[in-house]
């Protein structure tokens, strides 16, 4: 005879680390109502909606925003892999265990990755970023932390944008802690 399993009730808990973190009742309302095919009309009126205010929260217009359904971690994977082709330079930024895992992926994908390693906790700096811009010649990508969440590294953006149109690379921004906390000008920054 099965066993009969009790009903899934979790204690309360106050969540304080960099995640999981505590969700809105509204959004855990939302998040039990049944559930809808990719294909359903009234879905993807929901991920238009949905659409527009990522774009709100990302201060852009890029129509291709999109949600990935999954951890910061995947999202970022899914951008490098899809981003990256055996090869290709990336500069990563290594501030913590962050931005190390994104130079894993990096490398995962067949790419080189051309680290900035500096002291857990401190930023990038714009020069060295430039100056390893200019040494490593051709580069497809610059992939920084925005927010290192092992660290709380926060690194300011504002120039690392045209520096990237300068040299012909893509910005590649890891922007899981600091997005709702710090402002995330994708369209600004390029």
């Amino acid at each position: 005879m099965a066993k009969l399993v009790s009903e899934l009730v979790p204690s309360p808990r106050l969540l304080l680390g960099p995640g999981p973190s505590l969700v809105h009742p509204r959004v855990l309302r939302a998040m039990s109502t049944p559930l809808l095919g990719h294909l359903d009309p009234e879905f993807l009126t929901i991920m238009n909606e949905v659409q527009a205010l990522l774009r709100t929260v990302f201060q852009t217009e890029n129509p291709f925003t999109i949600a990935v359904s999954g951890t910061g971690s995947a999202g970022m994977e899914a951008a490098l892999v899809n981003l990256i082709e055996p090869g290709d330079t990336v500069i990563v930024g290594v501030n913590g265990v962050f931005g190390t895992r994104m130079a894993d992926i990096v490398g995962r994908a067949g790419g080189k990755a051309v680290k900035i390693e500096v002291p857990w906790g401190q930023i990038v700096d714009p020069h060295r970023l430039e100056d390893t811009l200019k040494q490593a010649g051709s580069v497809k990508a610059v992939a920084l932390v925005h927010a290192e969440t092992s660290t709380g590294a926060h690194q300011p953006m504002e120039e690392i944008g045209p520096l990237c149109r300068r040299y012909g690379a893509l910005l590649v921004v890891d922007a899981v802690t600091s997005l709702g906390g710090v402002p995330v000008r994708v369209d600004a920054w390029g």
